[in-house]
């Protein structure tokens, strides 16, 4: 009896190909995915994505992934980081503001 896999974990796999540059055959072997149901993902993803793509510009509208790979979580650690750096330079700007306004009222 065929397994039946979601949409977003098919997209998932999809991704794991297309933009982590994973090999078909190597996932089709970790996953225990048939190659051909695994190339027929992909090949129906790139067509997805190219037609969602052209889409989202007219737009100016994204999606948000389910499950996401790891270059998800490194776009998504190199922005906390930024957000880091401005809130701790924000701070400290507040910090010599309060210290210059703290000693003019003696």
């Amino acid at each position: 009896m065929p397994k039946h896999y979601d949409s977003e974990y098919k997209k998932y796999v999809c991704r794991l190909v297309v933009e982590e540059n994973r090999k078909i055959a190597e996932l089709s072997r970790e996953l225990d995915i048939s190659y051909s149901t695994l190339e027929k993902w992909v090949r129906s993803y790139r067509n997805q994505e190219k037609w969602r793509q052209t889409s989202q510009k007219k737009r100016g509208t994204s999606t948000i992934p389910v499950y996401k790979t790891p270059s998800d979580y490194e776009k998504e650690i190199k922005q906390q980081e930024k957000e880091v750096a401005r809130l701790q330079e924000e701070n400290a700007i507040l910090k010599k503001a309060m210290h210059v306004f703290t000693q003019n009222q003696e």
